[in-house]
């Protein structure tokens, strides 16, 4: 690292003066991830040699992403959410048979989000015990269970540890790949039944009003803490239409991943650009309520260093000396 440059009471800015070749993964392309990739290039880049290389490839942000900075495709992904890669330290769940431990964190961007489960109030469902009583026939929304897509997956197995058989019971699982096509279900009325994230999302409040959101039960939150390191989480009163508070599945929380080799300079930088340059990424989201926004800001560099995997050292340069200013 060259000569840094200093603010009074913050980390060294990061001068490196090689030129590097950095490859990062994010999303489908048009999503938050691929946007944090964006704000990594362009603060990294600029700071870097004159003739760094820094390329985003579309991913899915799921265990794709986890796979590709564990088998050195990638040198940095984003993926969401954070606590869904401490299985793969721990060849668990998805995981099984394979296992990263050399994966590091450079942070997270904080988002506050939930995997929530709704049916239609024609239903008259209001709990799980009520829905495993009436075995309701369920068209049911949600995403693709293949072992990438993080939604299929907790999905997947909120339901089955809830005793829910769609299929069994006569229903039909209607499955994709993002959020806004299982919204769309709901919406148009294909689906009478929904389980998803991107709460903060227009399209939730304009069919939380016709949806009973159920609590998941406690016995099925802790076996999947458990098993997998999956966190429960609360939804606040009136965050839907008309619906008190209610604990569900956390899926909060953009981990932005590397590898143990990944050089401490260039770890270290990443993160600086996470926490002193928040307000370029910030902005973009300005015209959202912070509770109805992607991204929960104001960003605070101090909780973006708190990580459910262990943090690359170089990143933990910069975390330790926010807390040393």
């Amino acid at each position: 690292m060259g000569s840094p440059s200093m603010r009074p009471g913050r980390p060294a800015e990061p001068k490196i003066e090689r030129s590097l070749e950095l490859h990062l993964r994010g999303d489908w392309g048009t999503a938050n991830l691929h946007r944090v990739c964006g704000w990594i290039s362009q603060e990294l880049g600029d700071r870097c040699g004159p003739h760094s290389r820094i390329a985003t490839w579309r991913g899915r942000g799921f265990s794709d992403s986890v796979r590709a900075v564990g088998r050195g495709e990638v040198q940095v992904a984003l993926t969401t959410p954070a606590a869904f890669t401490v299985a793969a330290l721990e060849a668990a769940g998805v995981y099984t048979n394979e296992s990263y431990p050399d994966l590091r964190a450079l942070g997270v961007v904080p988002q506050r989000d939930r995997l929530v489960v709704g049916v239609h109030k024609d239903l008259g469902v209001t709990t799980f015990a009520e829905l495993r009583e009436r075995k309701p026939v369920l068209r049911l929304a949600t995403s693709v269970h293949d072992g990438v897509n993080h939604v299929g997956l907790a999905a997947h197995h909120v339901l089955t540890r809830s005793g829910v058989d769609v299929t069994g019971w006569g229903g039909e699982l209607l499955q994709d790949e993002r959020p806004y096509e299982s919204l769309d279900h709901v919406k148009e009325g294909r689906a009478n039944a929904i389980v998803h994230e991107a709460v903060m999302l227009p399209a939730w409040q304009e069919i939380g009003r016709h949806l009973n959101f159920l609590e998941v039960e406690k016995d099925v939150l802790d076996s999947l803490y458990d098993d997998f390191g999956w966190p429960a989480a609360t939804v606040e009163d009136g965050y839907f239409p008309d619906r008190t508070a209610f604990t569900t599945l956390d899926f909060s929380d953009f981990l932005v991943l590397t590898r143990a080799d990944l050089p401490d300079d260039v770890a270290y930088a990443i993160a600086w650009v996470l926490g002193e340059t928040r307000q370029i990424l910030e902005r973009q989201y300005h015209h959202l309520a912070p509770e109805r926004s992607p991204v929960t800001y104001p960003l605070d560099p101090v909780t973006m260093g708190k990580t459910p995997v262990p943090l690359h050292p170089g990143a933990a340069q910069y975390y330790s000396a926010l807390t040393a200013s």
